[in-house]
């Protein structure tokens, strides 16, 4: 008999739980002793948040880690007896304040670095471009898992293979998001690879929003003419949406277009395209003209706008 096929729900549910059995065998979190030292996974990383936020209370590492507060303090009972840890002052043992000692800062770095060589060692064969693939997934699924801790994005400079994958997110979401066809996939395409042909430095710049290593958002600022640069393919990542990566992309191509001695800027958008259009106003662009198309399979209405700097 078939097995009834899994919903996408379930069989996510599968694939996760299957990698937290290989991870945890793989990096020996089911051993007593972390990492071969005297604590358990549990005492270990109670240390890691001393060290990270010290001074720290008892009951906000139990807040951040979801631990009974009576099991909390027998762990710390335990790391002041090893003389890992000791309190600040206070009258009241709750209020005192969690800092390491001297043992307890050598022994958290000698942790530490044994946890990141044994992950190296892990990562290592995959090479640098597996390896650079496997952080861009990671930081992924940590945004759409856990987005209130997602990290601080950043604007970077275009890299090696940067294009490809400019071209894949913004053709898979004006498809899922306005219907747009091949079309759009093709100019994306013919755009980011005119671009690295010609690129001009100094001229022109692509900008790429990036946290945890999963890129974000992209900007192009391209040379027009002697007077002109063009803005293309301002693009944020629906997960992203509201972070100011959209007005800092924007604001970045200002810049470098005044450095770069451009008396104005123009760009090619849509009215559908709402959000980028408010971006582009708050800038100080003004739309100077517009008409119909149906390039990308449906009827839209394009919009030429200017900056003048």
């Amino acid at each position: 008999m078939a097995s009834p096929e899994l919903s996408p729900i379930d069989e996510t549910v599968v694939r996760l739980r299957a990698f937290n059995r290989g991870f945890s065998q793989i990096m020996g979190l089911l051993e007593p002793r972390y990492m071969g030292s005297e604590m358990s996974l549990v005492e270990a990383r109670v240390l890691y948040e001393i060290a990270q936020r010290q001074p720290v209370l008892a009951r906000d590492i139990a807040a951040t880690l979801r631990l009974d507060p009576g099991y909390l303090s027998r762990i710390v009972r335990r790391m002041i007896d090893r003389g890992h840890v000791e309190r600040g002052r206070g009258d009241d043992a709750r209020q005192r304040p969690l800092v390491l000692t001297e043992a307890g800062q050598a022994a958290f770095t000698a942790l530490d670095r044994e946890t990141a060589a044994r992950a190296a060692r892990l990562i290592r064969p995959l090479g640098d471009d597996r390896a650079r693939e496997l952080g861009a997934r990671l930081g992924e699924a940590g945004a759409l898992l856990f987005p209130g801790g997602a990290g601080e994005w950043r604007l970077r400079p275009f890299e090696v293979g940067d294009m490809g994958l400019v071209t894949a997110r913004q053709a898979m979401f004006y498809h899922r998001a306005y219907g747009w066809d091949r079309g759009m996939e093709a100019l994306i395409g013919e755009i980011t690879a005119a671009f690295l042909r010609d690129f001009r430095p100094g001229r022109e710049q692509c900008w790429i929003a990036e946290r945890d290593g999963r890129m974000l958002g992209s900007v192009f600022l391209v040379e027009e003419d002697a007077a002109t640069a063009r803005l293309r393919l301002l693009y944020v990542e629906e997960e992203a949406r509201g972070t100011g990566i959209g007005r800092a992309l924007v604001r970045r191509c200002s810049d470098f277009a005044r450095e770069a001695g451009y008396r104005r800027i123009v760009l090619w958008t849509h009215a559908v395209l709402e959000s980028a259009r408010r971006l582009y106003a708050s800038e100080g662009y003004r739309m100077v003209s517009e008409h119909e198309h149906d390039d990308f399979g449906k009827p839209e209405r394009s919009e030429n706008w200017v900056l003048e700097l």
